[in-house]
């Protein structure tokens, strides 16, 4: 499949470039697709959270340890102290503890559930492919300017160059609906949570390797 490449300012360059059929023409009915990213997209979200969750049990709570009533005869529950969990400012019953939320996927699952995103957000026409290019200075008035040219201004990009540019990444980092990311460090979720994916040449090279 071939797409056209556009300038910074949103004109046709009248070249295109070829997209491997492999990574973004993938068949999405594949009884494992929606699993698969699924299990990447979950692998991901959970390597993000900090698992530092904790709340107080009865053996943590400050309180005195004297029994406030006898075991039987006062026609309630047997709460014992005033850590009890039945009382206001008790302990919490089976609360939150910290805990790793990291989960292990290899790699060829991870390449699948990528090229299975990038073949859903092209069938989806969300993806431009730009020539190659840089900014002389790292200020947010040349990427708002990029993104008026190419009309995406008003949605969520992911910008994808081929290697790491200092310019362009100061340029994004302030714009709230804009990332920028290399193409190596794609993953499924990253690509399917924008609007738009604004690949360079360079970058669509290395996808069409993936």
């Amino acid at each position: 499949m071939e797409l056209a490449v556009y300038n910074i300012k949103g004109e046709d360059t009248g070249r295109k470039v070829t997209l491997n059929d492999e990574v973004f023409s993938r068949d999405l009915s594949e009884g494992n697709a929606e699993h698969t990213l699924y299990l990447d997209i979950k692998q991901f979200l959970g390597n993000q959270r900090q698992g530092t969750h904790k709340s107080k049990e009865r053996s943590e709570v400050s309180g005195s340890t004297r029994k406030l009533g006898r075991q039987k005869g006062g026609g309630g529950a047997r709460r014992g102290d005033i850590n009890s969990p039945l009382l206001r400012g008790g302990g919490t019953v089976f609360g939150p503890r910290p805990r790793d939320y990291r989960t292990k996927l290899n790699k060829k699952q991870k390449a699948l559930a990528r090229r299975i995103a990038l073949t859903s957000s092209l069938n989806d026409n969300k993806i431009i492919v730009v020539e190659n290019f840089t900014f002389d200075a790292p200020k947010t008035k040349n990427y708002i300017n990029l993104a008026k040219g190419l009309k995406v201004e008003d949605k969520k990009v992911l910008v994808v160059f081929a290697e790491k540019d200092d310019n362009v990444l100061l340029s994004v980092r302030n714009v709230p609906n804009a990332m920028l990311a290399t193409a190596i460090d794609l993953n499924a979720y990253t690509l399917l949570n924008t609007d738009k994916i604004l690949l360079t040449e360079g970058s669509v090279a290395i996808l069409n390797e993936f």
